[in-house]
């Protein structure tokens, strides 16, 4: 008999979803098999919802869409969801789903089996991540309405960060802010980061142990630097605001913009709001789009001049966070530019090379010869003088939160 895992990304219109089928029974939770069912997306909620599913080879199992209404909304999809897949999963149950929720704040150091109690503290900390908790939140109240006796587990992007050394958590700012507040670094991606360990472990269980630097490269990007497969510093901190650009998102900047435009534009908090989360990043400084891939394509001298520019922040943040763990044994690009992008990752590496590390660019380019991938679906793109390993390893977040979720409700 098998089981089912529900794990669900919660966006503002759109909402990702996997299946993932594992054996029922007594036997130890942690080594039972987790196998990808099916994976999907309900994309346009509140403006024209659509449905699709496809299998683990990305065959569409099946198709739908509605005219808006308000009767289409979170609770109607997700109701529709569970029933497809009820129907569908070979005599398999949906015994329990798993969250991906962005802000964890100072309690939830793992992830839970979500309740009332916690919900209410989950709210509190929305304020640290806008853009997503969210929507996290109203995925899981919805399906806590029309299924409430369904398990769900709360999964935290900050919780792998959690290994941080104390003294590299502070602002400098009164510290009682800290301690009334709760506004120190905490970090995100850290489902992706905790896979990526997962993966070099089994890859390279020696390399595993030693400094890597991960660079989570995408519409949101990031990076960690990891020793003896524990996160010691990442570069994102209070919230998903900090440290590289992104699609929309500016990083790192001179904390005075701020007060420039609240003090001479007169800008609201709401109008600042807006601007750092959805007007800057790729976006702002190329006017052209947030997608990487279109930056690629165009010859604009503002797109070239924002991908130079983008290659130079993620080259200053390796020196940074390879300086805080002492060196820097191999690097791992993830995630849809890292995982997708030659091009950006050459201009990457290609800067790197004062501190030994030297690409092999037919290895790099040539991504899709499935020849040089392992069962991982990684290869490597250093060349064989280089004294750093260059790994691309796919990300798979979706799989480790339902790995959570086997482990707090099943």
């Amino acid at each position: 008999m098998k089981e089912a895992i529900l794990v669900i990304n919660a966006g503002s219109s759109s909402l990702k979803f996997s299946i993932f089928l594992t054996d029922a029974g007594e036997k130890n939770k942690v080594t039972k098999n987790l196998d990808l069912l099916s994976r999907g997306q309900i994309e346009g909620i509140g403006v024209h919802p659509s449905f699709v599913v496809k299998d683990d080879k990305g065959v569409i199992l099946a198709k739908n869409q509605w005219e808006n209404s308000k009767d289409i909304n979170h609770e109607f999809l997700l109701k529709y969801l569970i029933e497809w897949l009820d129907q569908n999963l070979q005599g398999a149950k949906v015994k329990a789903a798993g969250h991906r929720v962005v802000h964890g704040g100072t309690e939830f150091t793992s992830s839970v089996l979500v309740t009332e109690d916690i919900l209410i503290k989950l709210e509190k900390l929305i304020p640290l991540a806008p853009l997503h908790q969210t929507h996290n939140l109203a995925a899981i109240k919805a399906l806590k309405k029309v299924y409430p006796d369904l398990p769900q587990v709360a999964c935290f992007d900050t919780s792998f960060h959690t290994t941080n050394p104390d003294v590299l958590r502070h602002f400098f700012i009164p510290r009682e802010l800290e301690e009334n507040e709760g506004i120190k670094r905490y970090g995100f991606h850290g489902l992706s980061y905790e896979y990526i360990a997962e993966t070099l472990k089994q890859m390279d269980p020696e390399l595993a142990q030693k400094r890597v630097l991960i660079a989570h490269l995408g519409s949101g990007s990031s990076m960690c630097a990891m020793k003896e497969g524990q996160s010691v510093t990442t570069s994102m901190g209070l919230t998903a605001l900090d440290g590289l650009p992104m699609g929309t998102r500016p990083g790192a900047m001179d904390p005075g913009v701020v007060l420039y435009l609240m003090k001479e534009k007169k800008m609201t908090p709401d109008q600042i709001e807006n601007l750092l989360y959805y007007k800057s990043g790729l976006l702002g400084l190329s006017g052209i789009s947030n997608d990487m891939r279109q930056l690629q394509e165009s010859d604009s001298p503002r797109a070239l001049l924002t991908m130079e520019a983008f290659a130079w922040k993620v080259c200053q943040m390796i020196g940074s966070l390879a300086a805080t763990i002492q060196g820097m044994d191999a690097l791992v690009f993830t995630a849809g530019i890292g995982e997708n992008s030659p091009r950006v990752r050459k201009i990457i590496v290609e800067k790197l090379s004062w501190m030994g590390v030297l690409l092999n660019e037919e290895a790099n380019e040539n991504k899709t010869d499935l020849s040089r991938k392992d069962r991982f679906g990684s290869f490597l793109i250093n060349s064989l003088q280089s004294k750093v390993k260059v790994y691309v390893i796919p990300t798979n977040e979706e799989l480790m939160i339902a790995k959570h979720v086997l482990k707090e409700s099943l």
